[in-house]
Parts: structure tokens; sequence; C-alpha cells
């Protein structure tokens, strides 16, 4: 193991090279812009540090920027999603990695600053952990900073905080703003992967339970529809009229939390936001209720409110934590309220990550040609790239597209009445 390396047990590393080998074999789109642009040069000799839920396809995607030449540090985004086998394998391959499952909140910020040591030119952020540290613990590391980009909702809203405040000093692209990462994995690998993390840590069926969705972006559209496509009662909550209106057109009952508290059999929560789920909520619900977060930080669920309602707590069932209430209720949490579709399970699907990690990695791209000519602050992944990522996954999937006629062009760009 390379001395730069802090991991968990370098004899991990084969079964993490299978799993990376197999997200190597499905990775179509990603592979496919690996020869197109990653290869060109751009990359060679920069320095990226990345925090990230490190598993095999997180891993994939690091791998391919050391292979373009960079130099790269990763760090696990949270401890209760670092696979150890997957870290021994990167590590082996010479990456520095910095990532334990079941870290301690003080070993997993020593891991996030040691990814910092780097000195980093480039950054990939989850949740803005790397570029929140850049700011708070590293300030001296900001010039040499070129960019970053971030892969999560809720990295943009701290961002978004950052630059209202006048305090963001290097530029940042939202990669989860994409359409090519948010209309699918916020969507489809959010509902899939998080319904698959519940089933498999409970064993128990979908259909005809009550099922209430905490949030209605595009993480809690796809969950939704995940739930409802299983058979489920699905009732949604939200605090964003428009939201609301839409979650009620698309079929779907709407709902305070306070009203559906009561009903619910399975509690996901998918916000962005802190403490959604409260005392005053987890009082009404019924005995037996499951709560699960689907959003990337674990307070969402108001976890120590729950320990104090809670008479005694033990493991139900791996990854499954149940409190029993003073008044004889139980409830069951999944995974201490982390991000369950990725600490129970092995996240989204290898395709939707293909498309969100195509977009990181072009991101990265662009900020080693372009970054020095943005300003400090949130942007945009350039419209041209986010469509060249859908053309190429298209492509690859054999799908042709229509061309607009001459004729259909001219009257498209014409604004004068034609007799």
């Amino acid at each position: 193991m390379p001395s730069q390396s802090a991991i968990l047990d370098i004899s991990l590393a084969p079964e993490g090279e299978r799993k990376i080998e197999w997200v190597s074999l499905h990775a179509h789109t990603l592979n496919s812009l690996r020869r197109s642009h990653l290869e060109d040069g751009s990359l060679r000799g920069r320095r990226v540090a990345m925090a990230i839920h490190l598993e095999a396809k997180t891993a994939y995607l690091a791998w391919l920027l050391h292979e373009a030449g960079a130099e790269v540090a990763v760090a696990g985004s949270n401890a209760l999603s670092t696979q150890d086998d997957v870290a021994a394998a990167l590590a082996r391959r010479g990456l520095r990695v910095y990532a334990s499952h079941g870290a301690d909140p003080a070993e997993l910020d020593r891991q996030l600053l040691q990814t910092l040591d780097l000195e980093p030119d480039l950054v990939i952020d989850d949740g803005c952990e790397l570029v929140s540290r850049l700011h708070q613990r590293r300030p001296q590391l900001l010039p040499k900073v070129r960019g970053a980009s971030e892969e999560t909702t809720s990295g943009i809203l701290r961002l978004r905080a950052m630059q209202a405040e006048g305090v963001l000093k290097l530029p940042v692209i939202a990669a989860n703003q994409a359409l090519c990462k948010h209309l699918f994995d916020n969507r489809y690998g959010t509902g899939q992967s998080t319904l698959t993390a519940l089933m498999s840590a409970t064993n128990l069926l979908i259909a005809g339970k009550s099922i209430v969705v905490v949030g209605y972006g595009w993480c809690g559209r796809g969950l939704a529809l995940y739930a409802r496509g299983l058979g489920a009662r699905v009732t949604v909550v939200e605090v964003d009229p428009i939201k609301a209106l839409e979650a009620l057109t698309d079929g779907y009952t709407v709902a305070s939390l306070s009203e559906a508290a009561s009903i619910g059999d399975i509690f996901i929560t998918a916000t962005g936001s802190v403490h959604v789920i409260r005392r005053e909520h987890l009082e009404l619900m019924k005995n037996g209720a499951i709560l699960v977060n689907a959003g990337n930080f674990a307070n969402e669920i108001d976890v120590p409110a729950l320990t104090q309602l809670a008479a005694e707590q033990r493991e139900a069932r791996r990854h499954i934590t149940e409190y029993v209430l003073r008044d004889g209720r139980r409830l069951y949490l999944l995974v201490q309220g982390a991000l369950a579709n990725i600490a129970a399970s092995d996240g989204h699907p290898i395709e939707i990550m293909d498309m969100s990690f195509s977009v990181q990695a072009l991101a990265v791209h662009f900020l080693a040609n372009h970054a020095r000519e943005l300003t400090p602050g949130l942007h945009p992944l350039p419209e041209e790239i986010d469509r060249e990522i859908a053309s190429t996954r298209l492509r690859l999937l054999g799908v042709q597209l229509e061309e607009m006629t001459g004729e259909q062009k001219a009257y498209l760009q014409s604004w004068r009445s034609n007799d």
C-alpha cells in the first residue's frame, strides 16, 4: 500500500478490483468520453482532490482521472457509504485514499483534510465537504485551486449560501444542476436505489403500504414514482406550493407532516434540509413505522429526539435500529438516518452514474482548460457539454434522432407573419 494512503486493510483489494471491473464493463458513456476528451492531455499533471461516496462507481471515475494523468486523492464523503475493499483497490492502484467504513466524525474530518494536503488544482465535491474546508480550514490553498465541481443538491444549497455571503472564492460548476445529472440521477437513480435499499434491509412488501415522501424535488419525484410503481399508497409532504400542486396533479395525496405522521407505514425524507421529521411527528407515528433518509446528510430525521423518546433501542436487523418508546410503540430507523441507498446498499445503478460521472469528468476537463475565464461563484455546466453527454449516450444505445428540415429551422428563427 502506498505510504500516502490511510485505509482499513489492503488485503481487501481483490474484491474491490472485481467491483470496479464490473463498473468498467457497463460505464459505456464515460468510457467513450474518456477516449474523446480525457485522453487529450488536459489533466496531465493536475492534482484532483475528491470527496465522494467511496464505492465502485465513484472509484472508477477516480481511476479514469488518474489514467488521464492527474494525481488523485480521494476521501469518503460519508463513513457509512465507504466500501473498504474498493478503497483498498484504489490504494493498490496508486491513488491517495483516505477512507474507512464507520469512521467517527473526527476521523472523517481528518480524512477530508488529508485529501486537501494534496494541494489540489481541481476539486470534485459531494455536499460541499471539501470546498467548505478549503475556505474555513485551508484558506492558504485557495489561490492554487482552479475550480471545483459539486455533485449534490445539498452541496449546491451550501454553495449558494456561501455565494450570498460573498465568501465563495473560487469558480464551482454546479454539476447537480446539469440536465444529464438531476433528470436521471436524482429522479430515477434515487427512486430505484432507495426502494432497493429499503426492501433489501427490511425484506418487507411495499405494495399496499402507506409511504410518506417528504420533499418533492427531483429526488422526491423519483421516490414517489417508484413507490407507487411498487403498489404503495403515496403521500407527499412539501413546503413549496408549486411543488405541492405538482405532486397533487401527479396523482399523489398531499398533506402536512403532522397530518401524515399518523397514517404512514414508511417515511422517506429527501429535502436537503434539517430535522424535517421532529419529535412532534415521531410522537404521532404508528407502531412499526419505518424511517428512511434519502437526503445527503444524516440530519433530516431528528435522531437525537428519537433517542430521547425511546426507553430502549437495539439492532433489529443489519442496517435497522429499533427504538422502543415508553408507550410500547416501536419505530425503526435505517442506517442511523444516513443516506440509505448508499449506506445500506450499492447506491444508484451503474448506467445512471455513468451519466452523472460523465458530467463530473467533463466538468473537471472544462475547468482544467477554462477555469481562468470564470469568476468566483457558481456556474452551470455549459449546455453544449450537457447535450454532448446525452447525444453520446443515445448513440451508444443505438437511438437515432430526427433532424429538422431547413424549412423548420427557418420557421423557428423567424418572427414575421406569413400571409
